[in-house]
């Protein structure tokens, strides 16, 4: 089915792939499972605030601003995985970049990470509180990834299309291979995306999505 998604939908299938995303059944299924995970993994979320607590003081979530949908900027929320001062840091490190432009992304053990964060980001545990996004309607389970408002805001004006969508926590970008893929082909698979969502479509984005990141493909 992912394979089949990337061919470009007819109209009948773009009217209903708009109506899906803007529509109560994907709203009321992302509220649900949202709901559902954050009392299930409860446990494992207390476990990871503790860790990032002890291993580095300070709050154990980190707040970004992003582009939403329409354009509208919106604070994701993550466990923190970085030292102080990492984004600051970031235009220091920028020839250490192995992430089509304009992402950034350091392959291998980032020197920014703590500890404890470079376990998080290899098996993407640090994006779990985006649940809490999922549920106030910022993000939903599955959308385009939501880039940090500098880098969403370098992108083409053909690429802004993918801000139709609520942004989501894993898409067919990270079922694909994440970081493997590049910003090009990141940006096709969101459109592609917008073009043919489903119900169905979101259930086996969510369904690739496990084995890859507990093999941590693509991630660092």
């Amino acid at each position: 089915m992912l394979a089949d998604s990337r061919r470009r939908a007819d109209p009948s299938v773009e009217v209903s792939a708009a109506r899906y995303l803007s529509g109560v059944p994907k709203r009321v299924f992302d509220v649900s499972a949202a709901a559902l995970m954050i009392v299930v993994l409860l446990p494992l979320l207390l476990l990871i605030a503790v860790a990032v607590v002890v291993d580095t003081p300070g709050s154990p979530f980190y707040r970004q601003a992003r582009r939403g949908r329409g354009g509208r900027e919106f604070r994701i929320v993550k466990f923190r995985t970085m030292h102080r001062g990492a984004e600051a840091a970031q235009r220091e490190l920028a020839e250490l970049n192995e992430a089509e432009w304009p992402l950034f992304k350091i392959k291998g053990r980032d020197g920014r990470a703590t500890r404890v964060g470079h376990v998080l980001r290899r098996m993407s545990l640090d994006e779990l509180p985006q649940l809490w996004n999922v549920l106030v309607g910022e993000m939903s389970l599955v959308g385009p990834r939501p880039l940090a408002v500098a880098e969403a805001d370098l992108l083409s004006e053909a690429a802004q299309r993918r801000l139709e969508a609520r942004p989501g926590i894993t898409g067919l970008w990270q079922a694909t291979g994440r970081h493997r893929v590049g910003t090009s082909e990141m940006i096709a698979l969101d459109l592609t995306y917008i073009d043919r969502c489903s119900f169905s479509l979101d259930v086996a984005i969510l369904v690739k999505t496990v084995p890859a990141v507990l093999a941590g493909r693509g991630a660092y």
